[in-house]
């Protein structure tokens, strides 16, 4: 049974936190099961945003954990706003989450392929 996202992200923004990083919701979607994306930005001012993997991506073996994919790395974070406002055009539900961590992103987030 896979957690609720409202969990999910409560537990990731603890988790980083407690390392001393940086997160904060930039905009809160379905309580239950909205799809989470992760803006990391990084200590040099680079900016990577990760979705939800597809789920062909998902091992049959953790069908609950839940999987980012890599959608794009930018240095203005006028791109990613303007791929972000088409997401939530799509899912209106959607949770965005920003992290600045001294630790490498794998270390929070399932990639997907990785």
């Amino acid at each position: 049974m896979r957690v609720t996202s409202d969990f999910w992200v409560s537990a990731l923004i603890k988790r980083i936190f407690s390392d001393g990083g940086f997160a904060a919701v930039r905009r809160r979607g379905a309580s239950e099961a909205g799809a989470i994306y992760i803006l990391q930005r990084t200590r040099l001012g680079e900016l990577e945003l990760y979705g939800p993997a597809p789920q062909t991506s998902y091992d049959e073996a953790k069908p609950s954990e839940r999987q980012f994919t890599l959608m794009m790395t930018a240095d203005d974070e006028n791109e990613i706003d303007a791929r972000l406002a088409r997401e939530i055009r799509f899912d209106s539900d959607l949770w965005i989450v920003e992290i600045e961590t001294a630790r490498e992103r794998s270390e929070y987030l399932v990639l997907a392929g990785g």
